[in-house]
């Protein structure tokens, strides 16, 4: 684990994918949205990276065993890159995270990450803000009119 946090603090994603078994699938809640293999985790890497380059992550809770590793951390960064169905917005953000990291016994190797996002629009403002109806319920967000 202390591999892949080193390389992830020194934004070194070929020391981050060293750390990865080459079939590992990272999952992001609660969107779905998955990346599969090493060129699937340097995706999500470099899109994060770009997205949010000064990002810092606060250890505040950390389980480890045979099945691997789960962290809860306090996420800090600066957005200035589209990420997911974020638009850049150049604001400070602050969040939190968990991510299961499942380690191969075999091959010594994080098979990837589970990643549960603790984000609202506040954190993460969409381009379309959310709609609420007079008793205070969030209505799904429209696309703007063309």
């Amino acid at each position: 684990m202390q591999e892949h946090s080193k390389a992830e603090d020194r934004r070194d994603i070929p020391g981050l994918l060293a750390t990865l078994t080459d079939d590992c699938v990272y999952e992001l809640f609660p969107s779905g949205k998955q990346w599969t293999g090493h060129a699937g985790a340097e995706q999500f890497y470099t899109e994060l990276l770009t997205a949010f380059p000064d990002v810092e992550f606060r250890l505040t809770d950390i389980v480890i065993g045979p099945q691997g590793v789960c962290e809860e951390a306090s996420v800090t960064a600066t957005h200035v890159g589209d990420w997911l169905d974020y638009p850049a917005s150049g604001h400070h953000v602050e969040f939190k995270v968990v991510i299961f990291f499942p380690w191969d016994l075999e091959r010594k190797r994080f098979r990837g990450e589970k990643i549960y996002l603790d984000a609202d629009e506040k954190a993460l403002p969409t381009r379309v803000p959310p709609i609420r109806d007079p008793r205070n319920r969030r209505v799904p967000a429209r696309d703007p009119a063309p």
